[in-house]
């Protein structure tokens, strides 16, 4: 069964400090972020900390297929936080083969779904660590869009994963799927096998 671990402190700041921690390893890394409202209050932390990213490259798990300039583009405000850093950015393409990570960084909705695998969706299966298209059934209302989305081989093709979660309900959702609840996304990660996950909750 997966490793999994609760971070403490569990707060962004200490995400920012484990992405430190990879980044500054020697040698090239690969890194997947997630999208949503998370990681650019991450990212202003990383940002002052003089972090060489030459030998990075940033990839996404999931992105909404919009424009770059549309609001909703993951893509959009990755490399509007991090365009500048010196990191190679890698994009989202559907099918294509994915390579293995250093880190996948994980965040999840209040229906336990994770990059864009969600619990009903219509999705295109593909073999192997790739990209897949999605849609979420219903679409959400506040980001009614197609998505692209590294599969279950693919996020776990990775030295580690961390999960980053706010909020009391999704704390509480983690607790169930680890008391043996397989009925979410999620639960493949935390309960399935795989490489280790440490997971970062704050209120």
């Amino acid at each position: 069964m997966t490793d999994v671990k609760w971070a403490e402190p569990g707060d962004l700041a200490a995400v920012a400090a484990h992405i430190t921690q990879v980044v500054s390893r020697p040698g090239p890394k690969r890194l997947a972020f997630t999208g949503g409202s998370t990681p650019p209050r991450v990212f202003a932390l990383l940002a002052d900390r003089g972090l060489d990213w030459s030998e990075v490259t940033i990839a996404l798990t999931d992105d909404r297929r919009v424009p770059d300039d549309h609001p909703a583009s993951n893509f959009g405000k990755l490399h509007a936080a991090l365009g500048d850093c010196g990191a190679k950015f890698e994009r989202l393409e559907e099918g294509m083969d994915v390579a293995p990570f250093d880190l996948v960084w994980l965040g999840m909705g209040e229906d336990g779904h994770i990059a864009s695998l969600f619990p009903h969706m219509q999705a295109l299966i593909r073999p192997g660590p790739s990209v897949i298209a999605t849609t979420p059934i219903p679409l959400p209302p506040e980001a009614p869009f197609d998505r692209l989305s590294l599969n279950k081989r693919a996020l776990k093709a990775t030295r580690e994963i961390i999960l980053v979660i706010t909020g009391n309900s999704k704390k509480a959702l983690v607790e169930r799927v680890l008391a043996g609840s397989d009925a979410y996304p999620v639960s493949d990660i935390l309960r399935g096998y795989g490489p280790p996950v440490t997971i970062y909750w704050s209120a």
